[in-house]
């Protein structure tokens, strides 16, 4: 599923977890999402319920066709930004919190407060909150203006 980046980044709250909840398919909505400690998610609850987008900045990039986009994403313990891609690359920054950041094509990425992290065009991903406060992620993409800032699957 496509989202269109004005309407999940001005979304904030629940809304913008919801609309990313409702984007999973079944089999990921069911699965039980667990953090460092054990604890899963209790059954019948949204994993990504709680996770907040909140737009920063947007602006033409220097290239044509593109722009940059920056978010602060808010993920609570126990909860996850469910599986997405960008069409462009994210470049971000753990400001606060402890994240496992799952892949679809390699080894998942242990991040802690202060880690830098890179995402490739096109790379599906999750981002997993493993620590005991709420992360909070600085999020700078340079993305195709003319796609969805976030694909879910």
């Amino acid at each position: 599923m496509m989202l269109d980046r004005r309407v999940l980044l001005r979304t904030s709250g629940v809304a913008a977890a919801g609309v990313l909840g409702a984007a999973l398919p079944s089999s990921a909505a069911a699965a039980e999402p667990c953090c460092a400690s054990g604890t899963p998610v209790p059954a019948g609850q949204d994993p990504t319920e709680g996770v907040t987008r909140t737009l920063l900045q947007e602006h033409p990039s220097p290239a044509e066709g593109w722009e940059a986009v920056q978010t602060l994403v808010q993920i609570p313990r126990y909860r996850e930004s469910g599986r997405h891609s960008h069409p462009g690359v994210e470049v971000g920054y753990i400001v606060r919190g402890d994240v496992l950041m799952e892949f679809d094509d390699r080894p998942p990425l242990r991040l802690r407060t202060g880690d830098p992290f890179f995402i490739p065009n096109g790379v599906i991903h999750n981002a997993r909150n493993v620590g005991t406060v709420t992360t909070m992620m600085l999020s700078t993409y340079v993305v195709d203006e003319t796609k969805p800032l976030v694909t879910t699957y």
